[in-house]
């Protein structure tokens, strides 16, 4: 349980701050991110190529925004920050790192991030409530929304994060709400990645359609350092193997927003990053060192707008569902049109 009671949580909701301050989106660190997340698409790395695709700068993957947990983003953060906490966004929760999980997350889009960008963030309690999560007990919820504004005031960028304390370590088999899911598909043998030709049009595309299927292969604990040097998403419960177990689980595991990260290169990979609007995840289970990801996408639905919705799945190949997402790409916004 938070050690603020609930009530004390509840009379927050509403709260606003700004959060984060001269978040400069740079071409080192856009390149960083985007190797730590598996994308090695030279469009995130190569200004020429950049242009060439129609773009002012270097622009930054989906999941970016996730750097803006250094200190040195952070309105009043300092060298003691307490870089375990997860989902706070400012925010005294009065959670404990140690039991906080990310439950989901999710991006709306009004243009791509691009190198030279200049962000404020502005961040608003949305949301607290309590439900019953098994064998994780007593689960507190937190959703959080944080609107960023470019160097000319305009926004950019809205982000809606789930933050959620449990009372203990959540084990993976299944019946809490963090956890739970429906089986993936299982793999007879570990899969190749598929690339899919970028559809030039909605006409193309019908409902059940597949994308690509991006794999991210033999995963080990450097793989979540990296992740957390390029985010700055330090908690050690990622790769800190006595803190880890002290605290219940198996060993250490990956960034849920690490799997989200290599999920989120299905859409990118699929109809181009100018193209996407929205990008959202439910976290259902953790990656542990040796595993795979496997990340796909089904075409929902498609409109005359040209505004195609996406549903996203990523899995380890003997059937475990990691998270499950959305996306939506309107594809009068591409490039290459």
């Amino acid at each position: 349980m938070p050690t603020k009671p609930l009530a004390e949580l509840e009379s927050m909701v509403g709260e606003s701050k700004q959060t984060v301050e001269n978040f400069r989106i740079e071409a080192g660190k856009v390149e960083e991110f985007a190797r730590a997340i598996t994308d090695t698409n030279s469009v995130f790395r190569d200004e020429s190529v950049a242009r060439e695709r129609g773009f002012d700068a270097i622009p930054a993957p989906l999941t970016f925004p996730r750097v803006k947990r250094f200190p040195r983003y952070q309105v009043g953060a300092d060298a003691e920050v307490d870089e375990r906490e997860e989902g706070h966004y400012g925010f005294d929760l009065g959670f404990r790192p140690e039991y906080v999980l990310h439950g989901e997350q999710a991006y709306e889009y009004e243009r791509p991030l691009l190198v030279g960008d200049v962000l404020t963030g502005e961040t608003t309690l949305a949301e607290v409530y309590q439900r019953d999560g098994g064998r994780a007990g007593t689960m507190t919820f937190a959703v959080l929304e944080t609107a960023y504004r470019d160097q000319s005031g305009e926004l950019v960028l809205t982000d809606r994060a789930t933050a959620i304390e449990t009372e203990g370590a959540v084990d993976d088999g299944g019946g809490d709400d963090a956890s739970a899911g429906d089986a993936a598909t299982t793999h007879e043998s570990e899969p190749e990645p598929q690339p899919v030709d970028r559809p030039q049009s909605a006409a193309v595309l019908e409902s059940g359609q597949s994308g690509p299927t991006v794999v991210a292969p033999d995963l080990e604990r450097r793989d979540f350092v990296k992740y957390a040097g390029a985010s700055g998403d330090f908690n050690p419960i990622h790769y800190d193997e006595p803190y880890a177990t002290a605290a219940g689980n198996e060993s250490v595991f990956g960034q849920g927003m690490f799997t989200a990260g290599v999920a989120s290169r299905v859409v990118t990979d699929w109809f181009g990053r100018e193209t996407i609007s929205s990008f959202g995840v439910r976290f259902q289970s953790r990656v542990f060192p040796g595993e795979t990801i496997v990340a796909t996408g089904e075409v929902e639905s498609v409109s005359q707008d040209e505004t195609v919705d996406v549903t996203l799945e990523a899995a380890t190949p003997d059937g475990k569902t990691l998270l499950t997402g959305t996306a939506t790409a309107d594809l009068s916004r591409s490039n290459d049109r």
